[in-house]
């Protein structure tokens, strides 16, 4: 009984926040009818007890690759979330592309990520002074550099190796990272709208991804396993 309680709680929570609400009729995917509660004034109302599973699966699997060390990549390019996302990557210290995808970042990693080590070495030549012989419009040439390699490859710098899985805002807005990273067997958690098909990824979390409340709050429900002591540092510090 009380994890019944529990589950209706935990559905309380995501209707408040607005999951519930897909797309109109004629833009409902398919392959996403399954997820779909009822249809209401022309709007897909999703069912948002397979959605607390979904989430729940998905947190299961990324508690679990944070026990094998393995890396994120956080894909969230919408402007309902990307600055949201950014800062809480940011303060988790985690990889993330919050403003275009870079095509071939997965599947040509090699010969990307060679601009983010550009981007490295650019910030640490002018932070230990190097630029100091320049003149000013050298080192304006070179900060415009810096502005322009952060836009695009600032949320990369502790990406040293393909990411191991992604957690995408988006499916179908983002399906060159999910094209990408199912070319490479490359696992992905993600919101699907009802407008996508949520059997493109592994983990599909069937949601509303158009509410600025909805995205936010899933992203702290999948990214805040990352803020929790896992059982490995727990030991350390014991």
């Amino acid at each position: 009984m009380a994890k019944l309680l529990a589950t209706d709680d935990k559905i309380k929570i995501l209707f408040d926040e607005g999951l519930h609400l897909g797309h109109k009729k004629n833009r409902l995917h398919p392959k996403a009818k399954k997820f779909v509660y009822t249809i209401q004034n022309g709007v897909s109302i999703i069912d948002l007890t397979i959605t607390a599973q979904q989430i729940e699966k998905a947190k299961e699997f990324i508690e679990k690759a944070i026990q094998e060390e393995k890396k994120i990549l956080v894909v969230s390019t919408k402007k309902i979330a990307n600055q949201f996302t950014a800062d809480m990557c940011r303060e988790l210290s985690l990889s993330h592309i919050t403003s275009k995808w870079l095509p071939g970042l997965l599947t040509n990693f090699d010969t990307i990520i060679k601009n983010v080590k550009k981007l490295i070495d650019l910030k640490k030549e002018r932070d230990e002074g190097l630029w100091n012989s320049f003149t000013k419009h050298e080192k304006g040439k070179r900060n415009k550099q810096i502005v322009r390699l952060e836009k695009f490859y600032g949320g990369l710098v502790n990406l040293e190796k393909k990411p191991d899985y992604l957690f995408v805002i988006d499916i179908k807005r983002e399906h060159n990272a999910v094209t990408e990273a199912k070319k490479i067997g490359i696992p992905v958690v993600a919101i699907a709208d009802t407008n996508a098909n949520p059997h493109d990824v592994e983990y599909p979390i069937v949601a509303n991804d158009d509410s600025a409340s909805s995205v936010q709050y899933l992203v702290k429900e999948i990214l805040g396993s990352f803020a929790k002591p896992t059982k490995k540092t727990a030991k350390i510090k014991e």
